[in-house]
C-alpha cells in the first residue's frame, strides 16, 4: 500500500514540474497561459503641439526637457508666426495638420470651436484628468464653455492684478510745498501749480481711455452692470463727462500737448528726462524708468499718487484678469487620450512646480512663505515656462508667479505697493470670465480703434464734443448694438445658473 501511495506522489510531483516547465494545461499557441501574464507597458507616443509666437526655441528650452523627463512624453513644438498668425492657423487646420494639442488665444479658440474643428473635452477630462478638473475653478471652466460644452482648458494667468498707478516727482512737490493729491479737485490744483511754477508738462500720457482717470467717472471698463443689464461705456453718459474733463485739462495745458501722438516710449522719455512731472507707471516698467530718471537727475524722488477719489468719495483701480489662453485638442488629432493624459501629468503638484519655477535651491528659494528666484539660473531656465503651461493650479500659481516680480527689488517693490494700494477698490469688467462671445469677437478690434481715436480727437479739440451723439450712433451702427446684444445674452443666461 505504501509503495502504491509513493508511486502516486512521485507521479504527481513530476506532473507539477512538467507543468511548471511547459506552461501547463490550457496554454495557447505561444505557450503563454491566458490571463496570467503582465503586458509590458506600451511606449508613450510622441506628441506634437502648436504654440503662439515667441522669441525662443521651444524644443531646446530647459522646460521642455524637464517635462519630458518628468512625464515620459516627448513633445515636439511648433510656433505660429508673428505676422498673420490667424491665417497660418486656418491653413494648418484646413490641411489637417496633425497636432495633438494647441494653445490658442480666445478669438482663435472661439472660431475653431464653433466651426467644429475642436474635440469636446468633457468626457476626456472626466476619464483622464481628475486633477486638472479639480484645480480649475468653476468660473474658469464657464469661460471655456461654448453651447454648454468645454472645448479648451482655460488659463487665467496670475489672477486679478492692477498694473499701473500715477507717479509724481516728489522732489518737485517738496520744492513747491505741495501735498500729494488724493481727490479729483486736489489733482487739478496740483497740475495747475506745477504748470505755473515749474513750466514743465504737468501730466504726460497717451490714448483716449486713461485708466487712472476713467475710474473717477465709472467708465474704466468696457461694460457695466446697470440694474442687471450690461451697458457699454460708449452708451454711458459718464463717458462724455470724462471726455469733457480731459478736454479741459488739454485746453489749459495741464496734460501733454502731444497727447494724441505720444507713444509709450515717448511718455517714459519725457518723465525720465525731466520734461514732465507726472505719468502712469507700470510695475513692470519701473525697472527701466526709475534708473533712467536717477541717471538724468541723481537727486530725483518719485512718489505714487493714491488712487484718486471722485466727487462722491469713491476710488477705483482698473484690474485685469480672466482667461488669456485655451489649450485645445483638434478633431483630427491621433492621440487624443494620450494628449489628455499628458496634460493631466503636467498639473500634478511636483511637476507643476517644476514647470513653473523649477527646483528649490537651484531655481528658487523660499523666504517667509514667498518664492524668490535664484539668478541667473531662474532667468536662464524658467523664463519661458508660461509658454509650456496648459492649465494651472489656480490656488498656488499666483504665489509661484510672483517669483517673477522678485527678479529685482525695484520690480518687486512697485508690484507689491501697487497691489496694496489698490486692495479692495479693484474694478473688473463683468465679462472678465465670460467665454469668447461671437458678436464681441467680430467687432471688438475695429470698435476699440474707433472709440480710442474718437476720444483722442474730442480731447484735443480736433472734433467738437457737440458731435458726441453722432459718435455713439456710429459705434452702435458699426457693431456696437450687435456686441451689446451678444454680451447681454450671455450675461443674463449666466445669472440664471
Amino acid at each position: 500500500m505504501f509503495k502504491k501511495m509513493l508511486s502516486i506522489s512521485v507521479i504527481a510531483s513530476l506532473a507539477l514540474v512538467s507543468a511548471a516547465c511547459s506552461g501547463g494545461a490550457g496554454k495557447d499557441d505561444t505557450g503563454t497561459k491566458p490571463g496570467n501574464t503582465v503586458e509590458p507597458p506600451k511606449p508613450k507616443p510622441a506628441l506634437r503641439a502648436l504654440n503662439q509666437y515667441a522669441r525662443y526655441e521651444p524644443n531646446q528650452d530647459p522646460v521642455a526637457k524637464a517635462l519630458e523627463t518628468a512625464t515620459g512624453y516627448k513633445v515636439t513644438y511648433d510656433l505660429l508666426p508673428a505676422e498673420n498668425p490667424d491665417e497660418k492657423l486656418n491653413l494648418l487646420m484646413g490641411s489637417k495638420e496633425e497636432y495633438d494639442f494647441m494653445k490658442l488665444v480666445p478669438a482663435q479658440y472661439y472660431k475653431l470651436a464653433t466651426s467644429g474643428a475642436l474635440e469636446p473635452l468633457d468626457d476626456l477630462l472626466a476619464k483622464y484628468a481628475p486633477t486638472l478638473k479639480s484645480i480649475t475653478t468653476d468660473a474658469s471652466w464657464e469661460s471655456a464653455k461654448i453651447n454648454g460644452k468645454i472645448y479648451g482648458i482655460p488659463e487665467v494667468g496670475a489672477g486679478k492684478s492692477v498694473g499701473t498707478q500715477l507717479a509724481v516727482r516728489q522732489d518737485w512737490m517738496d520744492e513747491l510745498q505741495l501735498k500729494v493729491p488724493t481727490t479729483m479737485d486736489e489733482f487739478y490744483q496740483v497740475l495747475k501749480t506745477i504748470k505755473e511754477k515749474k513750466n514743465v508738462i504737468p501730466l504726460t500720457g497717451r490714448g483716449g481711455l486713461y485708466a487712472e482717470l476713467t475710474t473717477l467717472f465709472g467708465v474704466a471698463t468696457n461694460w457695466k452692470d446697470v440694474n442687471g443689464t450690461l451697458v457699454h461705456r460708449v452708451e454711458d453718459p459718464a463717458l462724455k463727462e470724462y471726455i469733457a474733463f480731459m478736454a479741459k485739462l488739454y485746453k489749459e495745458g495741464l496734460i501733454d500737448s502731444e497727447w494724441p501722438v505720444n507713444t509709450d516710449s515717448k511718455v517714459i522719455e519725457k518723465f525720465t528726462s525731466g520734461k514732465a512731472a507726472m505719468f502712469s507707471i507700470s510695475w513692470w516698467g519701473a525697472v527701466t524708468a526709475i534708473p533712467a530718471l536717477e541717471k538724468n537727475t541723481p537727486n530725483a524722488k518719485v512718489t505714487l499718487v493714491p488712487f484718486l477719489k471722485n466727487a462722491q468719495g469713491k476710488q477705483g483701480a482698473l484690474a485685469s484678469g480672466g482667461t488669456s489662453w485655451y489649450t485645445v485638442i483638434p478633431k483630427q488629432a491621433k492621440n487624443k487620450e494620450e494628449a489628455m493624459k499628458y496634460l493631466e501629468l503636467k498639473v500634478q503638484p511636483d511637476t507643476f512646480k517644476l514647470l513653473t519655477i523649477g527646483k528649490e535651491g537651484e531655481h528658487f528659494s523660499v523666504k517667509d512663505g514667498k518664492y524668490y528666484p535664484i539668478q541667473p539660473k531662474f532667468q536662464d531656465e524658467r523664463n519661458n515656462s508660461n509658454h509650456f503651461m496648459n492649465g494651472q493650479n489656480e490656488k498656488v500659481y499666483p504665489d509661484y508667479w510672483q517669483a517673477r516680480v522678485r527678479k529685482d527689488a525695484l520690480t518687486q517693490n512697485y508690484f507689491e505697493t501697487i497691489q496694496a494700494n489698490a486692495k479692495g477698490i479693484e474694478v473688473l469688467d463683468p465679462l472678465t470670465y465670460a467665454p469668447p462671445i461671437d458678436e464681441i469677437s467680430r467687432n471688438t478690434q475695429k470698435l476699440n480703434k474707433l472709440v480710442d481715436d474718437s476720444i483722442v480727437q474730442f480731447i484735443a479739440g480736433t472734433e467738437s464734443l457737440d458731435n458726441f451723439a453722432k459718435f455713439v450712433a456710429r459705434w452702435k451702427a458699426e457693431g456696437g448694438d450687435e456686441m451689446t446684444k451678444g454680451a447681454n445674452n450671455w450675461y443674463k443666461a449666466s445669472k440664471k445658473k
